[in-house]
């Protein structure tokens, strides 16, 4: 099969699109046919370097990256059943999901072995490319917006990095279950119209303008870049405000949040959170909302294997608009 293949931490030249084996799916597993997988932060992150300062400088473990794919069912292991035994995977089922972590990725490639329990049904009504696009950023687009609990009619939102996935998922999330929410959009100017057309209601160059010390002030922030201290965002929030961070490059950052989180809510009465990513767990909920016309993931150029460099190079320079999907063919 072809995949897309490096040897080495580094830049995007470092991939090269290879033949390699295909591989045959273990127990709780299901083969599938990749049709389109979409970049995340995880893939650019780990294409530079290890994540942990314990794992080998030298050779990835991930030789394979990509995790958000969307796909056919091509063949099983054994023990395979959704919801313990009521559902067997077939041949032919359109799926989605998360590979990410412990799952290996592997999903820039034609084919990839994944966990039975992280796949979904597709919404008939998706393309392979929508579907891929919605697995990650959407499940941390849920879990951020919910991370001060159900939305509150008038309930201000400012989402930090929002012209990406997670961003622009979670704003037309966040109308469709309280219209009436305030969402304001921090990214670059030159994102603004995909923003201002996925619902933002406000929208701030952080170029021009630091959001944090304009005076303003939000019930709930969702960080998607985390390379602030905590203490200037709870600067920005209102009275018994949260903020979640979704992810970002900074690992001491994140590992931070939760060292400081008790203290805020001690001293300032605010919450400060990080939000960890539970993998597939609403993609039928994401099925129910692209099905009912309240959700469309935005989707950044069309790219394939042999062009995944230039799609790397761009979610390196943060120019994408929404999801960045690699279709497989």
């Amino acid at each position: 099969m072809r995949a897309l293949v490096r040897d080495r931490f580094g830049p995007p030249d470092v991939l090269e699109v290879r033949d390699v084996p295909q591989p045959v799916p273990k127990e709780r597993q299901v083969l599938v046919r990749v049709r389109a997988c979409s970049l995340n932060d995880w893939d650019s992150e780990l294409l530079s370097g290890p994540t942990f300062p314990w794992q080998s400088k030298t050779v990835p473990r991930e030789r394979i990256l990509g995790s958000d794919i969307a796909g056919e069912v091509v063949d099983a292991g054994s023990g395979v059943a959704r919801d313990g035994v009521s559902r067997v995977f077939r041949p032919g089922d359109r799926v989605y999901g998360d590979l990410s972590g412990r799952a290996g990725f592997g999903g820039f490639a034609e084919y990839v072995c994944a966990p039975e329990r992280l796949l979904a049904p597709m919404s008939p009504r998706m393309t392979f490319e929508q579907a891929a696009a919605l697995p990650q950023a959407g499940q941390l687009a849920v879990q951020g917006i919910a991370a001060a609990g159900p939305l509150k009619p008038r309930q201000t939102i400012l989402i930090n990095g929002a012209g990406g996935g997670v961003g622009t998922i979670g704003v037309q999330l966040a109308k469709s279950q309280m219209p009436d929410v305030h969402v304001t959009g921090v990214d670059s100017g030159m994102k603004f119209d995909t923003m201002r057309r996925a619902g933002f209601d406000d929208v701030i160059d952080y170029a021009k303008e630091d959001f944090t010390r304009n005076g303003r002030q939000y019930d709930l922030i969702v960080d998607t870049r985390t390379t602030r201290r905590p203490e200037d965002h709870v600067r920005a929030l209102s009275p018994g405000g949260t903020y979640a961070t979704v992810g970002g490059p900074s690992i001491p950052l994140l590992l931070g949040i939760p060292l400081v989180g008790w203290w805020y809510r001690l001293t300032r009465g605010k919450t400060v959170t990080l939000v960890a990513l539970r993998p597939s767990r609403d993609l039928s909920y994401m099925n129910e909302q692209f099905d009912a016309g309240k959700l469309t993931p935005v989707i950044d150029g069309s790219y394939t294997l042999d062009t995944a460099r230039d799609a790397f190079r761009r979610f390196h320079a943060g120019q994408h608009l929404g999801k960045i999907v690699i279709t497989i063919d």
